[in-house]
């Protein structure tokens, strides 16, 4: 609300159709407060030494590594030298530790601020163009795919999670959450792993494995189809396979920012445990 109100001097957007010149003619627009808050935000933590390392990890991150391998890859460096940063940027806010619901010791980790998100991932690698007047619509329009997946992406997928934790209708789910989280799934047949945006844990009882209450996948830009559901449905017997969690009632959630085609409603129609959920239905709970 401070953001809307004094950084953005109560500019938002007017609708979707807005959005673009809305980021044009505030977030990126040297006049406004907003431009330069997320540099602010930095400077203001006093435990932020070695502010390029730090400014390093939370780039990295930004850019879509989010587990330590992937950071110290990034950074062209050990992991146990970005151990510190790490532990520096979770203590100050700034980055945000998420336990792999299928793997022990593997967490992720997110940029826990958007607006930070938002700065390291479109505004900080072109800093210079963006302080030169009339700059801000050439860098957007080059800079719009970026956004949409490295900022609005897994912003969305966090969105679903904390619907499903916070809003979302037991019912719907098949029980209460006890947490709810992601991770990935290996396939040891074909040698990947599978990606899971939501995971939705029960409450377990007594000595019983704990239920997995739903799967599900987020996509922003996506109509989703039977493909999304099929992906699910295999990944379910992967931890079925695995033993951790009791998948007997373990119902699949499509989420979508782009809406759903006609076979992926009919295969929810015929099935009580697929379960659409579009942005009316994100908003209508939340």
């Amino acid at each position: 609300m401070a953001y809307r109100r004094e950084f953005a001097r109560g500019d938002s957007p007017q609708g979707p159709d807005d959005f673009d010149d809305w980021v044009v003619r505030t977030v990126l627009n040297p006049e406004t407060p907003l431009f330069r808050e997320a540099r602010y935000l930095l400077a203001e933590e006093p435990d932020l030494r070695d502010t390029a390392l730090h400014l390093s990890v939370l780039a990295a991150v930004a850019d879509g590594n989010a587990t330590r391998g992937g950071m110290a890859g990034y950074l062209e460096r050990k992991a146990t030298d970005i151990a510190h940063p790490i532990n520096v940027l979770e203590d100050a806010g700034l980055l945000h530790r998420d336990a792999d619901a299928f793997r022990e010791n593997r967490p992720t980790y997110r940029i826990a601020e958007p607006l930070t998100a938002f700065y390291h991932a479109i505004m900080r690698p072109v800093w210079d163009q963006l302080e030169r007047p009339g700059s801000a619509a050439r860098v957007w329009q080059a800079s719009r795919r970026r956004f949409v997946s490295n900022v609005l992406g897994p912003h969305f997928e966090q969105v679903c999670r904390d619907w499903a934790l916070h809003h979302a209708d037991p019912g719907l789910l098949g029980g209460l959450p006890a947490r709810v989280g992601h991770g990935v799934v290996h396939d040891p047949r074909a040698r990947t792993g599978n990606e899971v945006d939501v995971a939705v844990v029960g409450i377990a009882d007594g000595h019983a494995k704990p239920p997995l209450l739903a799967i599900g996948e987020a996509k922003w830009n996506d109509t989703m189809g039977v493909a999304h559901i099929e992906r699910l449905m295999h990944i379910r017997e992967l931890i079925a396979q695995g033993g951790r969690y009791d998948t007997t009632h373990t119902r699949l959630l499509c989420f979508s920012g782009a809406g759903f085609n006609d076979k992926a409603h009919a295969a929810a129609e015929s099935s009580p445990s697929i379960q659409l959920v579009d942005l009316a239905g994100l908003y209508a709970q939340a």
